[in-house]
């Protein structure tokens, strides 16, 4: 397979996936680079070595970057081997594996103490901006590139709904709002039409300038308001981030469920279909981030188990 061909099956490739709803924006700058790499090395086949040489290509790149670079090239050669049966397959096995960061799971107290820090950003409305970005997150437990997406259109305050459009997937759905929320909502509304009456763009969370946030301005953000409300680090793998907002609220909800007595197994898709994920599992993760969760789940399956007279 020379250089066109290969540049013609990776079109193809992405062509295909992207019509079943995924993005493919980092998988497909990489596997042009891939594609680049392939021609110069002047190849007629993939390899594992040559696969291999390009996904260590960079320096002191960390395992979790490596790991996504093999599993790129791992998905678009299984693809193109049903094409070119002489594709090798680069096998999982030639990295060591990457942990995931253990998720900061925030209590009640620490999401206070982030929303009083948020309040004295020094512009006005980036303190009301990072409140109620941060407060929404929290109690909805949506994605932030989700809340940092949604324009002002996507929010129905008469209906109590948010529309989440384009998530990961390419799929859409509707949060329901607490009536609470909807207050903050509207209050931040208000605040916005003072302090920013005609933002450049119709982003619901803008800055002082009028322009929608960015999520690298509140990564930025919210380490500074992390700092201010004292939350430290609780290891080198469990750091207060933005996203452990999201595995806090999942796992509070779980909590809660073994609480009440309900039963989770039937619950979870609904979970599961409140935070946006496209399969059960991925929710099932959610299990193994508290020591509590953990402990609740164990209780009920030796009742479970019990034998019983």
């Amino acid at each position: 397979m020379n250089g066109d061909e290969l540049r013609a099956s990776l079109a193809h490739y992405l062509a295909t996936r992207r019509a079943l709803g995924f993005k493919l924006t980092r998988d497909g700058l990489l596997l042009d680079q891939f594609v680049v790499f392939c021609e110069q090395a002047g190849t007629e086949r993939i390899t594992n070595e040559l696969a291999l040489a390009w996904v260590t290509l960079p320096e002191k790149a960390s395992p979790a970057w490596l790991s996504m670079r093999l599993s790129v090239v791992r998905s678009f050669t299984r693809w193109l081997q049903a094409i070119d049966p002489a594709t090798e397959v680069p096998e999982r096995g030639w990295l060591p594996p990457s942990h995931r960061p253990t998720p900061y799971l925030y209590s009640d107290g620490d999401v206070s103490a982030l929303l009083e820090a948020s309040r004295h950003a020094r512009w006005p409305l980036s303190a009301a901006t990072y409140e109620t970005l941060i407060g929404l997150v929290a109690i909805t437990g949506m994605r932030v590139g989700e809340a940092i997406a949604l324009d002002r259109d996507d929010v129905s305050l008469d209906d109590a709904t948010i529309t989440i459009r384009h998530a990961k997937g390419n799929n859409s759905r509707l949060v329901l709002l607490h009536p609470t929320t909807v207050d903050a909502l509207a209050s931040y509304l208000r605040r916005r039409a003072k302090l920013s009456p005609r933002p450049g763009e119709p982003a619901l969370f803008v800055h002082p300038n009028g322009n929608r946030v960015r999520y690298t301005n509140v990564q930025a953000m919210f380490r500074t308001f992390a700092a201010r409300a004292g939350l430290l680090p609780r290891s080198a793998r469990c750091r207060p981030t933005i996203h452990g907002l999201r595995h806090s609220f999942t796992v509070n909800t779980l909590v809660r469920w073994y609480r009440e007595g309900v039963d989770v197994g039937s619950r979870l898709p609904v979970l599961s279909t409140w935070l946006g994920h496209a399969d059960p599992k991925w929710t099932y993760w959610y299990l193994s981030a508290a020591p509590e969760l953990l402990a609740l789940a164990a209780q009920r399956l030796e009742t479970w188990t019990e034998p019983r007279s």
